[in-house]
């Protein structure tokens, strides 16, 4: 097999991890996905498996999640699952938003910069989210399903250099914050290991580019600093009138 269809065959890999995690973000749990998780052992199916002790730890903390789950889940589990993803997801009681504009905002703010710079960013590759009010284009679930779609399309170095700007510009500089606050507040095993497993899975799969590219990641201070300028460099926005029923292509 050559280099470049080595790298084909990782690449459906990895986005086939994006997109499960994003499926276990995206909604509720029921008892016929919790017995398929139970049935491939999650997550050890996963393409991308740990390295070093943190990612270690997150991947053994899910196993463990998933082994102690029942081979048919009773009503009073899908509960209990079911409060911690509406905590979570839907209600914000566990402080802890999916959204990325609610961490770098200063006054935990939703739909701020960030927002707008992923839909701009999406409709750069003809994608619009369905409905920006029930689920803004900064929430973890279109990030990675995003992140699949463009490693799917992971075809040259350049391809790359932009999954790593992604991640270093979005995803990696929110997500500790969220897996962290979850993991402290939610009440099941099961939500605290799919929040750090998440985060750890986005440092490898960064850690890996790294290696491919043999480009070393940029600083926190780096990132902050170029984002700084951009923002200093657009032009003032001219607020315009939203059109209902307007909208572009969609997942």
């Amino acid at each position: 097999m050559t280099p470049n269809a080595m790298m084909a065959e990782l690449a459906a890999a990895l986005a086939e991890d994006a997109a499960t995690l994003a499926l276990l973000h995206d909604s509720e749990l029921t008892p016929s996905v919790l017995a398929e998780l139970k049935e491939v052992d999650f997550p050890t199916n996963l393409g991308l498996f740990p390295a070093g002790e943190a990612s270690l730890g997150s991947f053994e903390m899910m196993r463990g999640a998933v082994a102690s789950l029942p081979e048919i889940p009773d009503a009073a589990l899908v509960d209990e699952l079911a409060a911690d993803f509406a905590a979570i997801y839907l209600t914000g009681s566990f402080g802890a938003s999916p959204c990325e504009s609610y961490w770098l905002s200063d006054d935990h703010l939703v739909c701020q910069d960030a927002m707008f710079d992923l839909r701009k960013l999406y409709a750069e590759h003809g994608l619009a989210v369905p409905d920006w009010r029930k689920r803004p284009d900064d929430h973890l679930v279109f990030q990675l399903q995003f992140l699949a779609g463009r490693l799917n399309a992971a075809a040259s170095r350049d391809d790359w250099r932009s999954i790593a700007g992604f991640l270093d510009f979005h995803l990696l500089r929110w997500l500790p914050d969220f897996a962290g606050r979850v993991a402290d507040r939610c009440n099941m095993m099961f939500y605290a290991a799919l929040a750090l497993l998440t985060e750890a899975w986005l440092q490898q799969l960064r850690d890996l580019i790294d290696d491919h590219l043999g480009e070393p990641r940029l600083s926190r201070e780096e990132i902050e600093a170029s984002l700084g300028s951009q923002r200093e460099a657009e032009p003032v926005a001219v607020p315009i009138a939203f059109m209902p029923g307007a909208a572009g292509p969609s997942w």
